[in-house]
């Protein structure tokens, strides 16, 4: 097997997208019929008596409801403030429930103290789904404070280190500088923190095949996730290291100082990022990283509200769930540096990601019958940030779609002519890997066809339309009585190393170009220097150029200019 991967959630949108992620994870494994698929040991340890993520997470002071007391390096009891959720377990699987309020750390629980998450699936060497059942309503939006109120998963106490220097909310003491982040990782007593917490989870592991880093770039935490990103490339030297670069949905903001740091922080953020991981990917619903904004992605069978960090994490988290199933498969040997390598030639260390949540197929359809209605461009969206282009070339992809079943592949009749030659395959990855062949000619294509949909259970919100199944597929008619809760959903997404990304990295660069950065001075003052400043952005356009193209790199750039 590949072996376990540690992860960094690092911010608070990190944390958003985290808690979603983790919630599939433990919707999953309720559902014991397609829990072969992916290895829950990929990502979760074997706790005193449940499952519990392989987890670091870095949050500010105030950022998981009530502050901590005593400090975060003693790791005491969270006063819980935040959602609750109610655990029944039946009385013949032993023991007794946890009371109504009580939200547990894996070691806390022990001694009947409080903690910032709540029971995940399983105990022993494989979890165990009928152990618990959780009886829990979705959160509105509005009550959704912060990412803790719908974690639905238990933490080791390891698992959580609350940065006390800055709050989470208000307007001082906040961590917006990208230098501000990086000195806080030049703080020994900081560093320590993170190393042991490091140093635990991969001394447990069989195999450490690397580290997913969930990392805010709008903020000064993409200069954590710069320090912390060099010191994994340091400490765990031929580990795979993905590194997933979050924006929230900005609200156009104009040209302010807060706007203006955002640029800057995510120009450093990608150069620094990238340059220190295995593969990189920016991941947002934002239609612009730019100074001008653009409507936010749309999807054409949910309903979401682009200001809640709640509805858009949860998006962007079921295509994460997605995009990184090669290397949990059970039944694949790809690692995660396996992953890395198919995309990141020729100095292509960026990816763009696309996504179709749900993917639109028709309930009672095969996947070519609803292929064939795609011929010419595939159903997803770009989450990555990039000017909405239509799907036109790429140097290399990996591609997953899930929740399809493998029987359903064809439609025609025994002795007749299969009416496309996606019809004619023999098994649904071929059908795949065939259309992909035909949209995407030339290009290097991966893919992997699971059963196993995307979960959407509680706290999962939801806000699909009625057209939908409680399996997620496409009805031709709204129900006539009110429909059902969707309780799974087929994704299909992609990770692409795209000419795409020339838009976004030389946007970015010209746009920083044209302001007067040195009316900022705070910015500077946190720890950057103007000629370190000046010279990642030189950086930044280097690494656009790996995408050009001819003809698609030159209108980009000439669009870019005239800006």
């Amino acid at each position: 097997m590949p072996g376990e991967a540690v992860t960094l959630q690092l911010g608070p949108y990190a944390g958003c997208v985290g808690a979603h992620w983790w919630g599939l994870q433990a919707a999953a494994l309720r559902s014991p019929a397609e829990a072969g698929e992916l290895r829950a040991a990929a990502l979760f340890r074997n706790g005193r008596d449940a499952l519990t993520p392989r987890l670091v997470a870095l949050e500010l002071k105030g950022g998981l409801g009530a502050p901590r007391a005593g400090g975060a390096a003693a790791e005491p009891p969270v006063s819980w403030d935040g959602a609750v959720a109610t655990y029944l377990e039946s009385a013949s699987a032993g023991g007794s429930a946890p009371r109504d309020g009580e939200r547990r750390t894996e070691d806390a629980s022990a001694a009947g103290q409080g903690g910032p998450g709540a029971a995940a699936q399983g105990a022993g060497a494989s979890p165990a789904p009928s152990r618990l059942s959780v009886s829990q309503e979705a959160p509105s939006g509005s009550s959704v404070r912060v990412w803790s109120d719908y974690l639905n998963v238990r933490l080791h106490p390891k698992s959580i280190y609350v940065i006390r220097q800055y709050m989470h909310d208000g307007d001082c003491d906040c961590l917006e500088a990208f230098g501000q982040g990086e000195r806080l990782l030049e703080d020994p007593g900081c560093l320590e923190e993170l190393e042991d917490r490091l140093h635990f989870y991969a001394e447990e592991c069989d195999y450490l095949q690397g580290f997913q880093v969930l990392c805010d770039l709008h903020s000064g935490f993409s200069g954590v996730g710069a320090k912390v990103t060099e010191l994994l490339h340091d400490e765990y030297s031929g580990k795979g290291i993905l590194t997933w670069g979050l924006t929230p949905v900005m609200s156009n903001e104009g040209v302010s100082q807060k706007n203006l740091y955002r640029l800057m922080n995510i120009a450093l953020g990608i150069v620094h990022l990238s340059s220190h991981s295995s593969l990189f990917c920016p991941l947002s619903l934002s239609g612009s990283l730019g100074i001008k904004p653009q409507p936010p992605v749309t999807f054409p069978y949910i309903n979401y509200d682009a200001s809640l960090n709640y509805h858009s994490s949860a998006i962007l988290a079921a295509a994460l769930d997605t995009l990184t199933a090669p290397y949990r498969l059970c039944s694949s040997q790809g690692s995660m540096m396996h992953l890395a390598d198919t995309l990141n030639f020729s100095g292509r260390k960026v990816v763009a990601a696309w996504a179709s949540v749900p993917f639109p197929a028709l309930h009672g359809y095969s996947l070519p019958d609803t292929l064939c209605t795609y011929q010419q461009d595939v159903p997803w969206k770009l989450l990555s940030s990039c000017r909405e282009q239509k799907v036109s070339c790429c140097f290399a992809q990996s591609v997953v779609l899930r929740g399809i079943c493998r029987e359903s592949r064809i439609s025609s009749c025994p002795g007749k002519q299969p009416p496309s030659p996606l019809h004619a395959c023999e098994s649904t990855e071929e059908v795949l890997q065939r259309y992909l062949h035909a949209v995407f000619p030339g290009a290097f294509s991966t893919a992997h066809v699971l059963e196993q949909p995307c979960h959407t259970l509680p706290p999962y919100p939801q806000f699909f339309s009625p057209l939908l199944t409680r399996q997620g597929f496409l009805l031709d008619k709204p129900p006539s009585s009110s429909s059902a809760a969707v309780e799974s959903i087929p994704v299909l997404a992609a990770l692409q190393s795209s000419p795409v990304l020339h838009r976004l990295l030389y946007s970015l660069y010209k746009d920083l170009q044209k302001m007067n950065t040195r009316r900022w001075p705070s910015f500077f003052s946190a720890g950057v220097e103007q000629d370190d400043f000046q010279e990642a952005l030189q950086e930044l356009r280097t690494l656009s150029q790996h995408y050009e193209t001819g003809f698609e790199a030159d209108e980009s750039e000439d669009e870019a200019d005239s800006d």
